[in-house]
């Protein structure tokens, strides 16, 4: 990726202009080309001057809004969402009066220039990965003989090795599928619990605080503090740090969907199916309209064409869409 311009000319350039440099900015700075170099031309970029700060503020700012919950807002800033709701029944907002709400949110987010929200670059929990992939991003490694690991979308893990043998990950993010063909263990390593097998095939998910547990063939044995658990085929366990959930039964064919190119929904949440696709995709879409957020949504959508899927919500559920830059759709 090209580094951004850094002209004298700058403080000529027009406000829309000194935007699309910052988003610039932060398209390198997250991406895996980002060199030290960059890092301290960014720096020296970005104090060089006020407009140039003001410019990278209102980037920053508009994904600093998208990231809080709405419960979260609307204790901290009950005015945001007042806002908010006055948005809807005014839906020709101009972009500025959106980026000026952003900015009143950015108090309420509290995260460092450093640290940009939304996955912008890893968590400092991540930093440790020894493989990441990005949004969109879908990878298969060989570890050992006998074993593949398949990392979804914003994946990072760790390896652990073992006297030289590679014993298992560690998933810091994500979500990773197991296939094993071997006889010796392989483990994933994720929030509180320990996932084990020696053949099969299982799946873990670790987003937000919640890990879940999926196995697609074979047995798993689940090591957790509250206890022990073991899966069968076509079973499932959720556990977060402190709790683990009874044993479900799932079908694995939506379950491992995603390893097809697909995501397929089932009476889902509006609102679960629309963060489900914000981690697939760059940039943020943003339901503002809350009382569709219950409603059900059935279907399979291509994870290669989320904006054909994006549109199809659209038209079901009559919703507008605005968009705006940095790949941010908002939903109302």
């Amino acid at each position: 990726m090209k580094t951004p311009a850094s002209t004298s000319d700058d403080e000529a350039l027009g406000s829309d202009a000194l935007a699309r440099r910052a988003w610039d900015w932060l398209r390198l700075l997250t991406s895996r080309e980002a060199s030290e170099a960059d890092v301290q031309q960014f720096r020296q970029w970005v104090q060089s001057s006020a407009a140039h700060q003001a410019a990278y503020r209102e980037a920053k700012a508009l994904w600093d809004t998208l990231k809080p919950s709405a419960g979260l807002v609307a204790s901290a800033q009950p005015g945001l969402v007042a806002g908010y709701v006055g948005a809807q029944r005014n839906r020709a907002r101009t972009r500025r009066a959106f980026l000026g709400t952003a900015m009143a949110c950015a108090g309420v987010a509290g995260v460092a220039l450093v640290y940009p929200p939304l996955g912008l670059w890893p968590a400092a929990s991540e930093w440790g990965a020894d493989d990441r992939t990005a949004a969109g991003e879908q990878r298969t490694l060989a570890l050992a003989s006998g074993v593949e690991v398949t990392l979804n979308t914003r994946t990072s893990m760790r390896r652990e090795v073992v006297d030289g043998h590679m014993a298992g990950v560690g998933l810091l993010a994500g979500e990773v599928a197991i296939d094993l063909q071997g006889e010796r263990p392989f483990a994933v390593v994720a929030g509180a619990g320990r996932s084990t097998a020696r053949a099969g095939g299982f799946e873990v998910r670790y987003v937000g605080e919640r890990v879940c547990v999926t196995c697609i063939a074979g047995a798993v044995q689940v090591a957790h503090p509250s206890g022990a658990r073991r899966l069968q085929a076509g079973q499932q366990l959720v556990y977060d740090t402190r709790t683990a959930g009874g044993i479900v039964g799932i079908d694995p064919e939506q379950a491992s969907a995603w390893r097809r190119g697909m995501l397929i929904f089932r009476q889902a949440r509006l609102a679960d199916v629309i963060e489900e696709i914000n981690r697939y995709r760059a940039g943020r879409v943003v339901l503002l309209n809350a009382s569709a957020g219950d409603r059900p949504v059935s279907g399979h959508f291509r994870i290669a064409a989320l904006d054909q899927a994006i549109e199809q919500l659209r038209y079901a559920f009559d919703l507008d869409v605005q968009s705006l830059v940095g790949g941010v759709v908002l939903l109302t």
